[in-house]
């Protein structure tokens, strides 16, 4: 394969890939300094945009497009490497995963390779939920999101040029406008269709869709060049260092990344920026930029599952270092002579293409009639990876999770008018079951109003859940009109940053001041002290003398929240303290009888939960 470049060769692109793929790399390996980098997956939907569309456009106006030699052109680009890693993936978790984390990865696996894993993870989970830790193929939402794109724009821009040619570059621009509109819409919603699908996303491919069509004029004055250059390169940068997990995104927060990118396209050449980009080692980055993307999250992913830990100290750097490794080999040995026309041919492409497609999607198909493979680990591990299942039976039945879900009207224990509510966030789930047990004993029932991530606290306002509120404003309107209803349990997770941030403590005592105002008796479930990881797979990982969380650490998370106790009592309310039954000494205890005491890192399980109660029983 030659190495001479192609006269349209722009290096400073190539740089411009290495300032989106870092700043994901340095984010998902937990360096300080870049809690947004994943705004380089929007960079990468700009470039994308830019290249493909400008060969679509000129093969078009010049009466020489393929649909064929398009696909031919991406299976080149995509497959190889892609094949490569999946592969490894599947290989790895086999031998590393834990029955419950495996049964999702050939799953994940077919989804890839059917370029769905944006769906598939719209419809399983959220990209910063913790669930995360455990997807190797997660990152390749993206190659879904653009593959879509693909199918669909050069079709568009076919029918387009054979109707109405004139109309191209408006009917782009609506399309823009139109992805836009409905990013902002959906931009605050937790369902993540904002975050993973392709209709609020394409405006960012398309954005580079517009400058390849000509949308913005050349422009000549150097300075104006340098300062808007700069500028762009600052808001990246800054997107970079300052959006976090918590930022709202995309939506009008990714215009600053996007716009960036865009107009660095534009305008970098003949620049300082543009200068800078082309330097050396961008542009080596940016050459290896589609391998590097693809290995860095499974190799971050494996090391801290094998380590049953986030990286740290010096592992950040190495999983870089092995990243770049493996990016440059992946590059060198099966990018490149996969791209060149005389070691495969058309043909040939398509033949390795379906058999590559073929024989991975037979070992995912293989590997999900395994189910979780239990067969792989010795008979008290899989007993407690089994404990991620140890949940109420009707957890996903009477929870709100999204934006716009309908509140659940649940009521558990004996076919009764429910005497008690149990009102909190996804740690009163399990709670209430466990509580509904109890009150059916006595041909009695409890209802139960929980809403994810949403402390019972009447006037807490989540930003990125609009509806938290509106959920909190139903739950106090059900009691005020239920003189049936004497006692209300709280429940939240107090130990969120959340809730201190937006001082809870304060709310929570009106909200108490307000139900006692009412005549219902008011039961406090205090924090549950949080782990560092799933205890269920630290307990199959390393058994039942796995390391637990300290009583100072989580007395330091919890203080805002505690402090307020005895105050709470003297105005008579029950408060059920779950660190009494989960702390011996200064450690946390995490297994009873066998039974481990959570289902995830902070969720309790229903043995958890069984435990807890057993300090207070229901009235």
């Amino acid at each position: 394969m030659s190495s001479r470049p192609h006269p349209n060769y722009r290096p400073d692109i190539d740089g411009l890939r290495a300032l989106a793929v870092l700043p994901v790399l340095l984010y998902h390996a937990h360096v300080p300094g870049f809690s947004g980098g994943f705004i380089g997956v929007d960079i990468f939907f700009v470039i994308s945009g830019y290249l493909i569309t400008g060969i679509i456009a000129r093969e078009i106006d010049a009466g020489d497009f393929s649909i064929l030699k398009f696909y031919e052109r991406r299976a080149r680009r995509i497959l190889p490497a892609l094949f490569a890693v999946i592969a490894f993936v599947l290989i790895g978790a086999s031998w590393l995963y834990l029955p419950g984390d495996f049964e999702g990865v050939p799953r994940s696996a077919l989804a890839a390779l059917g370029f769905l894993a944006n769906v598939w993870l719209f419809m399983e989970a959220g990209y910063f939920q913790a669930a995360a830790e455990t997807m190797p193929l997660l990152h390749t939402w993206s190659l879904g999101v653009e593959e879509q794109f693909y199918i669909i724009f050069p079709v568009i821009l076919i029918v387009i040029a054979g109707i109405a040619p004139r109309w191209r570059l408006r009917a782009v621009i609506a399309l823009t406008i139109g992805s836009f509109i409905w990013a902002v819409a959906k931009q605050a919603d937790t369902d993540s269709f904002a975050f993973y699908l392709l209709p609020p996303r394409a405006w960012e491919l398309l954005i580079g869709s517009l400058l390849a069509l000509g949308v913005a004029p050349v422009i000549k004055n150097r300075w104006i060049n340098e300062v808007l250059c700069g500028g762009a390169l600052i808001a990246i940068i800054g997107a970079t260092i300052f959006y976090s997990k918590d930022t709202i995104f995309p939506g009008l927060t990714a215009l600053p990344p996007v716009l960036g990118a865009a107009i660095l396209i534009h305008c970098a050449r003949g620049t300082v920026t543009g200068r800078l980009l082309s330097m050396r080692g961008p542009v080596a980055i940016g050459l290896i930029s589609y391998s590097l993307y693809l290995w860095h999250w499974p190799l971050i992913v494996f090391t801290q599952y094998a380590q049953d830990a986030p990286l740290s100290g010096w592992q950040p750097a190495a999983v870089i270092a092995a990243s770049l490794v493996a990016a440059w080999a992946s590059w060198r040995f099966i990018e490149r002579p996969f791209r060149n026309p005389a070691s495969f041919g058309r043909k040939r492409v398509f033949q390795w293409s379906a058999a590559g497609m073929g024989a991975l999607s037979l070992a995912a198909v293989l590997m999900i009639m395994q189910g979780g493979w239990t067969s792989r680990f010795p008979a008290e591990t899989v007993r407690f990876a089994a404990a991620v299942n140890d949940i109420s039976p009707v957890r996903d039945a009477c929870i709100t999770n999204q934006i716009g879900g309908d509140r659940p009207q649940c009521t558990l224990g004996a076919d009764a008018q429910p005497q008690a509510v149990i009102w909190g966030d996804s740690h009163g789930v399990e709670l209430a079951w466990e509580l509904g047990q109890q009150y059916s004993k006595d041909g009695r029932s409890i209802a139960q109003r929980t809403r994810a991530s949403c402390a019972p606290a009447i006037g807490y306002d989540d930003v990125r859940d609009p509806d938290c509120l509106t959920f909190n404003q139903a739950v106090w309107a059900e009691l005020a009109d239920s003189p049936s209803i004497q006692t209300v349990y709280l429940a939240a997770f107090w130990a969120r940053d959340n809730y201190r941030d937006a001082d809870a403590g304060k709310l929570m005592d009106d909200t108490i001041g307000q139900l006692q105002s009412l005549g219902k008796s008011v039961v406090l479930i205090g924090p549950v002290p949080p782990q560092t990881s799933s205890v269920p797979r630290r307990l199959a990982l390393h058994g039942a003398n796995a390391q637990t969380a300290s009583r100072s650490t989580f007395k330091a998370q919890t203080d805002w929240f505690t402090q307020h106790f005895a105050k709470w009592r003297s105005e008579g309310v029950r408060i059920i303290e779950p660190a009494n039954m989960l702390f011996t000494g200064n450690n946390s205890i995490i297994v009873a009888d066998g039974q481990p005491l959570y289902f995830d890192s902070h969720h309790l399980s229903l043995a958890g939960a069984r435990r807890v109660l057993a300090e207070g029983t229901a009235d």
